[in-house]
């Protein structure tokens, strides 16, 4: 165990960080299990190391219903996300992973996607509440890969990937799906809408419909996504737009 009270530890650690940023060219860091150390700890490293971003890997239990699903609020949840970054500084580079999002979108993404519209209209993750701080993925080397310890459901990744990359929060693609998993072109397809039309962390977000079979939602006035099985949705889809990417159960304009 490292003792981060330990100014000496701290010290080091922080001429560690200063050295992988001056010599080896890093430039950000990831706080690993970042509940076994307090935000004020977590402050005097990313203070005195000055990286360009920063996330922490705040990994707590959602709230769950008598029917072993996630409560359609989560506020607790995302709450101690935005509470780290509060306390470590909202206008440095600290942001979270979005652990809230990423256990609703499982959910939602089998059959249930009304979740994905919170009880007040946004979207029910962090990104719902504060987008610039939340890093949002569909599985992780924890979550996934060989561990699978909270997995998305393996035959509708691309629904999740639609999901994270259109809306506000910054992306992160799993390095298994992109490239062990054969979806690189069509991550790649999602991945350069947002490029394209400048989808960017803060972005607008417009939930439009949210059933259990159909999401769609419009991002900036510029693209609109659609999650589900549900076909019928063009008279839905204001004119002007056209499908850019397309797959299983998604698709966006």
């Amino acid at each position: 165990d490292i003792d981060h009270l330990n100014l000496r530890v701290q010290k080091e650690l922080v001429e560690w960080l200063n050295w992988l940023k001056a010599d080896i060219g890093f430039d950000g860091w990831r706080f690993d299990f970042a509940k076994g150390y307090s935000a004020d700890v977590a402050k005097i490293y990313i203070d005195r190391s000055e990286p360009s971003f920063a996330v922490a890997e705040i990994w707590t239990s959602l709230a769950y219903g008598g029917d072993g699903k996630p409560n359609l609020n989560q506020d607790q949840h995302r709450q101690e996300l935005v509470n780290w970054v509060d306390k470590v500084g909202g206008k440095g580079p600290a942001t979270t992973f979005d652990f809230t999002t990423k256990g609703i979108l499982n959910v939602a993404a089998e059959g249930e996607l009304w979740r994905l519209r919170g009880t007040d209209g946004k979207a029910p993750g962090m990104i719902g509440w504060w987008p610039a701080k939340a890093v949002t993925f569909v599985d992780n080397h924890d979550t996934g890969s060989t561990q699978h310890m909270w997995p998305f459901p393996s035959d509708r990744v691309m629904q999740g990937y639609a999901y994270i990359l259109t809306h506000p929060g910054t992306p992160c693609i799993f390095y298994d799906h992109f490239f062990d998993w054969g979806l690189k072109e069509e991550i790649d397809r999602v991945l350069s809408v947002r490029t394209r039309h400048g989808i960017h962390n803060e972005s607008k977000l417009q939930i439009i419909e949210a059933d259990a079979d159909l999401y769609l939602a419009e991002i900036d006035g510029k693209v609109i996504v659609k999650l589900g099985p549900r076909y019928d949705v063009g008279n839905l889809i204001p004119g002007g737009f056209k499908v850019a990417a397309h797959g299983n159960d998604y698709a966006v304009w």
